[in-house]
Order: C-alpha cells, then structure tokens, then sequence
C-alpha cells in the first residue's frame, strides 16, 4: 500500500509539472475551462463596481483602435504611459493608447468636415472653410491631449487616493497599537476607507493571497514604490510602520507607530506651505488669461464686429465657447495636479447605500410619498427658461412680418409688413425694437435677413443662458444639498468626538462596564453631538436589550445609522476588538484614538488656515467679479450696436438723398457701419463663458481646497452655478435697459432728431 500511495503521488507530481509547464509556455490544453486563467469573481466584481465607466469606454475604444491600426509611441511617451497606466488600473497597452489618440481625432476631423457644408445652412450662412478649421483645429488638440490622458486619469486616482492617505495611517496605526499584525491592519483600513485607496489596498491583499508576492509586506512594499515620486511621507510612514512589527519591545513599538502618523502629519503640512506660496502666480494667470483679458477683449469685440462684416456670432461662439474654456481648464488640471497629496476629504455617500435616498426629492402629495430624482426637476425648469430665451427665433418662424416698437411717444405699436417674403421690418423713427430683423447690408450676404437686433429679444436671450446655468445648478444642489447637512452634522460629530473618547476612555480605565460608561458620559456630554451619540447606544442597551457591539452597528437602530462616518465607525470596531482583551486596552486604545483625531483635525485647521487667502479671493471672482464685470460688457455692446444701427439707418437715409455728394458720402457711411453681430447672439456667447468659467472655477477652487471631495464639489457647483448665472442675467438686463436709454435719449435728439 506504501508503494502504492508513492506511485499515486508521484503521478500526482507528473500531471501538476505538465499543468504548469504548459501555463507557463503558452500552450493550450483545448479544455477552455482549463485555459481559462483563475481570478476571483469578488475582486473582479469589485473592480467593475468602483471603476469609473468611462474608463471602461476609453479602455474599448484603445483596444479596438489597436486592432486596427497599431501606432507606437516615443520613447519618452512610452515611458509616461508605461508609469501611469497600472496607477490607473487602465487594461491597455501604450501602443492602444497612441492608436486612439490617432485614429479617434482623425475620425472626428473626417466626419467634421462632411457635416460643415450643410452646418453653416442651418444657421442662416452659406458654406464656408470656417467649419472645416475649426474641426481641424479641435481634431489636433484631441490629438495631442488624447496622449496624455492616461496621465490624466492617474493624476485623478493619485488625488482621490491622496485625500484618504492621512486616514489610511491612522486607521493602520489604531489597529496596530492593540493587535500587531499587518496584514488585518490593512483589511481594516481597506473596510473603512473609500474607493480608490480602498480598492489599492484590497488589491495588495489580493496579490499576497494569490502568491505573486510571498508575504503582505513585499506585495505592500512593491505598491509603496508607485507613490515614492509623489508622496513620500506615505511611504515613510507605512515603513516606519513595518518596522515596528520587528521591536521587541512594547513602548519602542508603540513609539514607531505613534512616530508614522506625525510624519505623515507633518510634512504634508509643509507640502502644503510651500503650494499655498507658489499657487498665487498660477492664479493670477488664470484669472488673466480666462476673465481679465477675454472680457476686456469683449469690450472692443462689437466695433471690431462692426466693421469687419463678414464675423457672424458662431466665430466669437467657437473663440469664447470652445477654445477660451478649453485653455482655461487645461491650466486648472496643472494647478491641481502640482497639489501635494495626503489632505483633503472625501465622499463616502457614494459608497454608503443607506444615504442613497438622500440623492432624490422626497416630498408628499395627498397623502402619498414620492421620490423625484433631481434631474427631471432641473430639466423641467430649464426647458421654460430656453423656451422664453428662443421666442425671438419661434415668434419669427411663425410670423415674420411683424414686428413691436415702441415709438418716439413711448407708445407701443405692431408693424406689419405686406411684402410676402421675410424681407426684414424697419422703423427707423422707433426708440425701441422687439425682434428687429433686417437685410443684411454686407454685399457678401446677398440680401440675407439678419438679426435679431431688437432691445427686447436682447433682453429674452439672457433666460436662455439662465436656463443653461439654472439647469446644472439646480441638479447639483438638489442632488448634495441633504447628503451635505447629513455630513457636516457627521463632521461636528468628529470635531467633538476626541473629548468623548477621552472620557470614555477614562471610565473604562476605572474599570466601569463599557455599557454604564457610554450612558455616564452621555450624561455629561448632553446637548452635544456626541452626547447624543452615546444616548442612542445607552438606550439601544437599555431598552432593547442590544449587546455594545449591536446598539452601534444594527443598521437601522444602530447610532452609526444617525452619524455615518467611517472615522467614529472604525473608533467604535476598536472599541469592541480592544474591550476582548479587557478594559486597560479598550480604555487605552480609545484614548490613543482621542489624541490621534485632535492631531488631524489641528493639522487640517493650519492647512485651511494656508489656503484661506487665495480661495477667498477666487469665490470672490466667481460669485461677483465674473458676472458682474461680463453683464456691464454686455450692456455697453447692447449700447453700442443699437448706435450703430442708429447711424447706419442714417447713412441710408443720406444715401437717399438728391446731391451726387450726398449719396457718396452716405454710401461709405452704410459701409462703415456694417451688419454687426446682435446682441442676441452676442449676450448668449458670452453668457454661455460665464457659465463655463462658473463652472471651472469652482472645481479649481474645491480641488484646491478639498482635494478631489466630489460632494463638496457638487454642493458648491450648485450654489455658485444657480448665483452667477442670476446675478449676471439681472446686471445685464438692468445695464441693457439704462444704457439703451441714454442711447435712445441721444440718438433721438441728434442723429434722427
């Protein structure tokens, strides 16, 4: 029997070496269930859930463009996508990258320039090369981003990973002090933090359980080495850690572990001390080169118009709407990406599925509950505002012969016309038009009708732009505004907590019962967050008869279901797992946890206290000095293309006129004094720009203050895109109405007086 077992392991031994001979020639078996390569379904299941699915898409499309056509980058862009492609967890290669950003802008100048013969005739143009640049110059500046956006996409997970790195130690260093085993350390901070350090984390347990490193410390050491470049007190830390597990002694121990959270602590605030001194020439850069100049490039833009007939209100749209913003937003992903990493906060409602209601509208009609995803509500509003602001162009589409005025009696009168063609209405006696569409006086239109010039189409234009701004601010403020009142009453929570953990550390020390101290210190610590934290725990023993462990954690009654914050829920895991071993180590390790978040949280408070000057100064330039230095531009182009209608009707009228000498100089005037751009098309381009600016500017100043905190960011988004776009729309209109006046007042006693 013994030489038989021998012989069957042998066999045994011969079938495995051929299993893996094969696996690691290449050779296929034919067995596809045998081919197919082991992964785990959690991990894989995993990574579809938290991977953002545009990556997904960009990963395809890469994949596909290779099968097609292979490019191969350069050396130098080799080695950029070879380091930022595994940061990214991106399943594609360097040459799929180089194909797409090839064949991808290609594609799209193809297709520009098919769709730009048709494009210039649904605007009311006739054909030309303008179309076609600009898909040219779009289709190169993909070209040359598209090979940079791997770098892109791990600059993005860096932040996001970054904003958790000061909670990752001290989550590891909490465990550590009671139970000194690594690789349950950095499970525990892989449970409490969020995605994307949390999915990093997972897959260095991953790769140890899998056998690609032998042990958790090399597959941790190896993961370390991707962030030496960019943060290196992460890497101190996690060493310093490491190293305490060789200390035979308890106090060295404890002092290594207490030692990796100050350094990470404290050179991530000099980090930040020398960023806050070199972000003010970045600064004011952007704001030159994205309001300061373009606005002030509006101011002259109108005579410039003026005079030069041929520009029409798409070429300034394709200046200010695509490639202004376009330079601007490249510029704020350098000042973020220049950001020191490990300071910031993030958005756990994402990843807590007991917040995901708060994300709707929830509001009760006859007696029934219902729940409105914040989307249709915004739609719904935006569509009434883009509405009013197309009347001009609906009511001429359905009646082009009529026209409102308000006459030189500041009477209001409709114009018709009996001409069956849209041949354009003119009054030139009228102090005010409504729509105010005409001939074009541009030889190169032949007769085209122009428009509309009108004060009142000017005025309905700024509801378009409301809509566009109203539309985004409404959808992020409904979607953030509960799940941010839930987080700061979570964060007034954490402010308080360190004192209560002392206390409650210092009641177990005196050997009471971990459940009679939760209910002595809530007595003490009443009418605070946290006193009310621990009654709900004292009364879930109390009255429900829960054990510690589930008067916290029941996922209805549970306190953390009122408080969901991963840093009181990881305190409290302590708390269980260290009052195991007996009320010394519970009592110590809660104190230990006390001074730890008093740590983070004077930390951060120097860090904002950094910032504060600059990120004042660009709300200010959000919220008041971009919307209102753009709505006075606006009333003075207003102003300045009712004069020059003004003066053209004028020329016409010279023009008319008997002399020889009369019809000449009248004929240059009309000349001088072209079609230019009205101010309806002219007020939504530049509406459009605010709200684009809006927008960039907020996410610039929330990452630099937040890092990549995506719930802050939307809170702030819908504030700030619901502000702006108001106060810019009620400025222009009021500017519009008193400039046009005086236009009116003097024009009406001098030139057609």
């Amino acid at each position: 029997m013994a030489q038989l077992n021998e012989e069957e392991l042998k066999g045994m031994m011969k079938k495995y070496e051929e299993a893996l001979n094969k696996e690691f020639s290449g050779q296929k078996s034919g067995n596809p269930e045998e081919d197919t390569p082991i992964k785990s379904s959690d991990y894989l299941e995993f990574k579809h859930e938290n991977m953002p699915r545009h990556m997904n898409y960009y990963e395809k499309a890469c994949n596909f463009c290779e099968r097609i056509l292979k490019v191969k980058p350069s050396k130098k862009a080799q080695a950029e996508l070879d380091e930022s492609i595994p940061i990214a967890h991106l399943e594609v290669t360097p040459t799929g990258v180089q194909s797409f950003a090839v064949l991808g802008p290609l594609l799209f100048m193809i297709i520009g320039f098919l769709v730009s013969m048709p494009l210039p005739m649904l605007l009311g143009g006739k054909p030309q090369l303008f179309f076609m640049l600009c898909f040219f110059v779009v289709g190169m500046i993909l070209m040359m981003t598209l090979t940079k956006l791997p770098s892109y996409f791990a600059n993005q997970w860096r932040l996001k990973a970054s904003n958790q790195m000061v909670l990752c130690i001290f989550y590891v260093v909490t465990y550590m002090r009671h139970t000194s085993n690594l690789e349950n350390a950095i499970r525990f901070a892989a449970d409490h933090l969020s995605p994307p350090l949390s999915f990093d984390l997972k897959k260095v347990l991953w790769d140890a359980e899998t056998e690609k490193y032998a042990t958790v410390k090399e597959s941790m050491d190896n993961y370390l080495q991707t962030w030496r470049k960019w943060n290196l007190e992460f890497v101190e830390s996690f060493h310093l850690i490491e190293s305490s597990l060789y200390e035979s002694s308890e106090s060295r121990r404890l002092s290594l572990l207490d030692k990796s959270l100050s350094v990470i602590l404290e050179e991530t605030y000099e980090k930040m001390l020398h960023y806050a001194h070199n972000l003010k020439s970045p600064i004011e850069m952007l704001h030159m080169l994205g309001i300061i100049l373009p606005i002030l490039g509006l101011v002259i833009l109108p005579l410039l118009v003026s005079f030069i007939g041929s520009v029409r209100w798409y070429h300034i749209a394709f200046l200010y709407n695509i490639l202004l913003p376009l330079g601007v937003a490249i510029l704020g992903k350098q000042i973020l990406s220049s950001r020191p990493t490990g300071y910031g906060d993030s958005d756990v409602s994402k990843y807590n599925p007991a917040l995901a209601k708060f994300k709707n509208v929830n509001f009760t009609l006859f007696s029934k509950e219902y729940s409105v995803h914040p989307l249709w509500i915004a739609t719904g509003i935006a569509f009434v505002l883009l509405f009013i602001g197309l009347l001009p162009i609906i009511f001429y589409n359905l009646n082009c012969n009529t026209d409102f005025v308000i006459t030189q009696d500041w009477m209001p009168q409709t114009i018709h016309s009996d001409t069956p063609e849209c041949d354009g209405l003119t009054d030139a006696t009228a102090k005010f038009h409504f729509l105010f569409y005409r001939p074009a006086k541009n030889p190169e239109y032949n007769g085209d009708i122009l428009g509309p010039y009108g004060l009142g189409a000017s005025i309905l234009s700024v509801f378009f732009v409301l809509g566009i701004g109203i539309w985004v601010g409404v959808y992020y403020y409904l979607r953030s505004k509960n799940l941010i009142a839930i987080r700061n009453q979570t964060k007034e929570l954490e402010n308080e907590f360190a004192s209560g953990l002392f206390q409650l550390g210092n009641r177990l020390g005196d050997g009471i019962p971990a459940e009679i101290a939760f209910e002595k210190v809530a007595e003490v610590m009443k009418d605070t967050k946290t006193g009310k934290f621990f009654e709900i725990i004292s009364k879930n023993i109390s009255n429900l008869g829960m054990s510690v462990e589930e008067a916290i954690f029941n996922p209805k009654v549970g306190a953390l279901a009122s408080y969901p914050s991963n840093v009181i829920e990881s305190s409290m895991k302590v708390l269980v797992e260290s009052s195991r071993k007996g009320p010394t180590i519970a009592a110590q390790s809660l104190m230990n946890i006390s001074r730890y978040i008093k740590e983070i949280h004077r930390v951060n408070e120097r860090l904002r206290d950094l910032m504060s000057d600059i990120i004042s100064s660009m709300k200010s330039q959000i919220s008041f000095l971009t919307p209102a230095i753009a709505g006075i531009v606006i009333g003075i182009t207003s102003m300045v293309t009712e004069i020059i209608n003004k003066l053209g009707f004028a020329a016409e009228g010279i023009a008319g006129g008997s002399d020889v000498s009369q019809v000449s100089g009248g004929t240059l005037l009309q000349t001088m004094f072209g079609d230019g751009v009205p101010t309806y098309y002219f007020q939504i381009v530049v509406g459009i720009y605010v709200v684009q600016i809006t927008y960039i500017l907020t996410v610039l100043a929330n990452g630099v203050e937040n890092g990549s905190d995506t719930l802050q960011e939307r809170y702030t988004l819908g504030k700030n895109m619901l502000r702006s776009p108001v106060l810019y729309g009620i400025i222009s209109i009021v500017i519009m109405l008193i400039f046009n006046l005086i236009a009116a007042q003097i024009l009406g006693s001098g030139v057609m007086g």
